[in-house]
């Protein structure tokens, strides 16, 4: 079974940043992160991935999830995983 690739677009001072990326973690899932306050780059293909400019945007193998919605991860980590 392939790993879930999964990327958190973040900035340090987003409260719901900080719950998703503790959530992953504590379920094991490893991401990358991008800070998209210093990297203009991940800021801009974040805003093109999702069409927002709002933190966290996650992705999950190129599903966008825009904030921290603990169901959507949820349901596409398992459907990812099955």
């Amino acid at each position: 079974m392939a790993e879930n690739k999964v990327v958190v677009y973040s900035t340090p001072t987003c409260p719901y940043c900080k719950r998703a990326k503790d959530y992953l973690s504590k379920k094991g899932i490893s991401f990358v992160e991008h800070n998209v306050a210093e990297d203009r780059n991940a800021a801009n293909e974040m805003i093109e991935k999702s069409g927002q400019m709002g933190v966290p945007v996650i992705t999950i193998n190129n599903e966008v999830v825009v904030g921290f919605n603990q169901v959507l991860l949820d349901n596409l980590l398992s459907k990812q995983a099955g």
